[in-house]
């Protein structure tokens, strides 16, 4: 049985460009909320930008090319969304027995007096997540989903105990919102 051609195509919303340098592999979304670029390249799939859309080909559409194609196409997709929408995830401060003082200095982000430590724990931020402390809310924001979900990924491992038990010792920074999909 031969392999045929298999294809899928994504409409970009009007206001929104999209740009595909084949040398290098980068696919770059520009939107109302900004530019968004990601690295997609792979021999076995063809990659265009044609008439306001972005088209993905395979010559050879076994069940490892339609695996790899709908991966570009989910990444594609999330750059769209990123260059119009944006992302945002939230993370919860918890602190039972000592008041943490959290803040954003620049590009650090610092957690002070967490369960009573003299030294502050400081993260440096990446580029292009932007995070607010409000409250006892911390939003991180930006236009790339990796980078947006693992800035709040590194917020909440910056409050990490190990050994400890999760249910007894509750303090730290957790994830509740993941671009509107709540966290149990």
């Amino acid at each position: 049985m031969e392999a045929k051609n298999f294809d899928e195509r994504i409409e970009l919303p009007a206001g929104v460009v999209a740009t595909y340098d084949e040398k290098t592999g980068v696919l770059a979304v520009t939107g109302p909320k900004g530019c968004v670029s990601k690295v997609i390249a792979d021999p076995r799939v063809a990659m265009g930008v044609t008439d306001g859309a972005v088209t993905f080909l395979t010559k050879k559409a076994t069940m490892r090319e339609k695996k790899l194609l709908y991966a570009f196409v989910a990444h594609a997709k999330n750059l769209v969304r990123g260059a119009t929408q944006g992302y945002t995830y939230t993370l919860k401060i918890c602190s039972g027995h000592f008041p943490m003082a959290v803040s954003v200095k620049g590009d650090v982000f610092e957690i002070k007096n967490f369960i009573g430590e003299k030294v502050p724990r400081t993260l440096k931020l990446k580029q292009g997540a932007t995070v607010k402390v409000d409250g006892e809310r911390v939003v991180v924001t930006g236009t790339d989903k990796e980078i947006v979900g693992q800035t709040a990924a590194d917020i909440e491992q910056l409050s990490r105990r190990p050994g400890f038990d999760t249910r007894i010792f509750q303090d730290g920074i957790f994830i509740i919102d993941k671009d509107g999909k709540k966290v149990v």
